[in-house]
């Protein structure tokens, strides 16, 4: 069943940044934080931005918190209150809840409770740069279980100007190809300026051009290896 209601508690730039892009997307979307000024910048943005301590029993009942599908805990530095707040709303039987989680030791304190839904952004941030340090061809990465990774890729130079027929991207290298990005000029006031779009579904007739971005499937040292042969 589609999750449509969302109640995300810490309005810090993590919890502003997926209260935004929860509410950007149709979602109908609570901002709770105990900062009044937090609030007030957030309130025209969100279908409801409230100023209340989550971790006040009653004071979240008042919201009817339990009517949310998910509660997000964003509550930054005061790990205590983090805790506090998601043992609540535990207790309350809410739906599902998704909580921050700033290092290793908070992250087996919060499995501990119970809860399978926990973000390290600040890993993924460190991951995700430490990948592309090592390999400049990457753009952005998802990771997938088992060692298998969606990844953005700026096209291989050897590979421009080849049809994907020819590249064999599934049986040579054991990849799949979701899609390609490709800049198109567009223009923007009195200047053209080139915009990346995504072009569909390619074909096997597809040419890869020179600053293409492929949008690739596979494991993640399939693409490394790929990237690498091909540069």
């Amino acid at each position: 069943m589609k999750a449509d209601k969302f109640a995300v508690i810490g309005i810090g730039h993590f919890g502003r940044a997926i209260a935004l892009s929860l509410a950007r997307n149709g979602a109908e979307v609570m901002a709770i934080d105990t900062n009044y000024e937090r609030i007030d910048q957030i309130s025209d943005e969100v279908s409801y931005a409230v100023t209340l301590d989550a971790t006040d029993k009653r004071a979240l009942l008042s919201q009817d918190i339990r009517s949310f599908d998910v509660v997000i805990v964003a509550i930054g530095s005061n790990f205590e209150q983090r805790l506090l707040c998601t043992a609540l709303l535990m207790d309350l039987g809410i739906k599902r809840i998704v909580c921050r989680a700033m290092g290793r030791n908070q992250r087996i304190i919060l499995e501990k409770m119970g809860l399978t839904e926990i973000l390290s952004p600040e890993d993924e941030v460190g991951r995700s740069l430490a990948r592309r340090l090592m390999n400049p061809s990457m753009v952005s990465y998802l990771d997938l279980s088992d060692d298998y990774c969606i990844m953005e890729v700026v096209a291989p130079q050897y590979i421009c100007g080849e049809d994907l027929k020819r590249i064999d991207l599934r049986d040579k290298y054991k990849l799949s190809l979701i899609t390609i990005k490709r800049e198109f000029p567009e223009k923007q006031g009195d200047l053209m300026v080139q915009k990346k779009h995504v072009i569909g579904v390619p074909d096997t007739k597809t040419i890869v051009q020179e600053r293409d971005t492929l949008v690739l499937f596979g494991k993640s040292r399939d693409i490394e290896k790929f990237v690498e042969i091909n540069n």
